[in-house]
């Protein structure tokens, strides 16, 4: 029997950040709701362009954090239109960009501070 690995909840939100980021993704947020919410410490959103990029983002975090245990719960993932992975400490929400508009979690949210992600994983300002 393996034991897995311990991980803070603002380690495994970065770590969901960095694993979007891996396969492309975009509007990547970190937003901080333990003191607004009892649902979860951090709440990572991302999107993606298609159903493809939005399935192979959440199955890029879902394998990246398979060392450090198992989901509680995975909604969405067959669909690629909004998929949802509940780590309880931490809700990481991938949207198709339409869908990410429609619910507005950044709105709903708004108040919450949001973390900074490592310049080292942003992609999208590589080279410019």
């Amino acid at each position: 029997m393996s034991v897995k690995k311990e991980i803070s909840s603002l380690d495994r939100a970065l770590k969901c950040a960095e694993y979007a980021l891996d396969k492309k993704a975009y509007e990547v947020k970190i937003l901080e709701i333990a003191r607004l919410s009892s649902i979860a410490d951090y709440l990572v959103i991302a999107s993606g362009t298609s159903d493809k990029q939005v399935q192979a983002i959440a199955e890029s975090v879902r394998t990246g954090l398979k060392k450090f245990g198992k989901p509680l719960d995975i909604e969405g993932l067959a669909e690629g239109k909004w998929v949802v992975i509940d780590y309880g400490d931490v809700l990481f929400h991938v949207f198709i960009e339409e869908l990410r508009s429609y619910y507005d979690l950044d709105g709903l949210w708004q108040v919450a501070p949001q973390v900074e992600i490592p310049e080292k994983f942003l992609w999208e300002t590589k080279g410019a």
